[in-house]
């Protein structure tokens, strides 16, 4: 947890629940733009614990963009591999050959590849880095128990019996957001009834930054290039099938695995332990109330096939952050729901 005091941590103008990427981003950029803006996050996650996420992500070119005016892609570009080709093919598990029916790739513009693909840790460090940078206040290890309205602020009140008055309360708290509950804000909700296996794979030749989306029957596998002979897998199973593969004996799981990703690029080694994770869709009926806003998956959780979630939740920052600084600079009430309204609108 942060060293700053109670006393020192009592009025706000935003305040996002969720030091995820959505949340980090939306806070840097709010306080890039409007330095005289009193920003904070909150995370209830105990510190640290994003340094151990072995997932990565495909960030869009636009992402991309947006992470280098935050000042982050200096950090994150060596650590970044970028996807020159994707290719998609349509088979069973045991078919002799993976018809093409798609593929695409090059250059969004010359020398910008459409996307790289990220480690979590490193995309996390690099937004805590930026955050610190710009004076946002990153708080970990303590939730948010509830808030209420009082005099055109929110209180709101923490687990370690803190409480903040802010004009904007932002939640960032992914696709279970107990602050969209809190809200009284409803979802649609649908469970696809399978689950999403993501680890990492080592394999002894070059991947040439071409990533594969394989649709089988059970459901898409991708293999997506990382740096080094390395691919992080996201292999989609009916959900009590992906979790007999993540308890099953290593061995199982290593040769159930190549029957899938095929030895093209030679032998095969998992690197991090494979873990399931539920796929389903939720939409939350209404992205915004007085003095709150829903952004990334606490808004719209969906499937992560071709990695649209997250560069939506980059959208979700961006935009709400372009509608409280112009708002701000006008001298409009930026949590007032008539102005909120238009981040909905976009």
């Amino acid at each position: 947890m942060s060293d700053t005091t109670a006393s020192e941590r009592t009025a706000l103008d935003v305040l996002v629940a969720g030091a995820g990427y959505v949340g980090l981003a939306t806070a840097v950029s709010l306080k890039q733009a409007r330095p005289g803006l009193a920003v904070a996050v909150v995370d209830a996650a105990p510190d640290g614990v994003w340094r151990k996420d072995g997932r990565a992500s495909a960030i869009a070119a636009a992402a991309c963009r947006m992470l280098g005016q935050l000042g982050c892609w200096d950090e994150i570009g060596p650590e970044a591999q970028a996807i020159t080709e994707m290719i998609v093919t349509d088979s069973r598990t045991g078919d002799p050959v993976r018809p093409v029916f798609l593929t695409f790739g090059g250059e969004v513009a010359p020398g910008e590849p459409f996307a790289h693909m990220v480690e979590n840790r490193v995309l996390n460090g690099a937004l805590r880095a930026a955050a610190a940078r710009a004076g946002v206040s990153v708080i970990d290890g303590v939730s948010v128990t509830g808030f209420d309205h009082a005099e055109g602020r929110l209180a709101v009140h923490l687990a370690d019996g803190v409480s903040f008055s802010t004009r904007l309360l932002v939640a960032a708290d992914g696709v279970n957001s107990k602050l969209r509950d809190m809200a009284g804000i409803r979802t649609v909700r649908w469970d696809y009834g399978q689950a999403g296996i993501v680890c990492t794979v080592a394999h002894e030749r070059p991947h040439e930054g071409r990533a594969e989306e394989h649709f089988m029957p059970s459901g898409p596998f991708a293999t997506l290039p990382l740096k080094g002979n390395r691919s992080s897998i996201v292999w989609t199973e009916r959900t009590a099938a992906a979790q007999r593969l993540v308890d099953s004996d290593p061995l199982v799981f290593e040769a159930e695995l190549e029957q899938r990703f095929g030895l093209k690029l030679g032998e095969l080694h998992v690197e991090t332990k494979p873990r399931a994770w539920p796929l389903g869709l939720t939409l939350a009926r209404d992205f915004v109330a007085p003095r709150f806003a829903l952004c990334g998956d606490a808004a719209h959780g969906i499937h992560p096939i071709a990695g649209q979630g997250l560069n939506l939740g980059f959208k979700d920052a961006a935009a709400l952050a372009e509608v409280v600084v112009e708002a701000d600079r006008l001298g409009q009430d930026f949590g007032a729901l008539d102005i909120l309204e238009e981040y909905q609108r976009w």
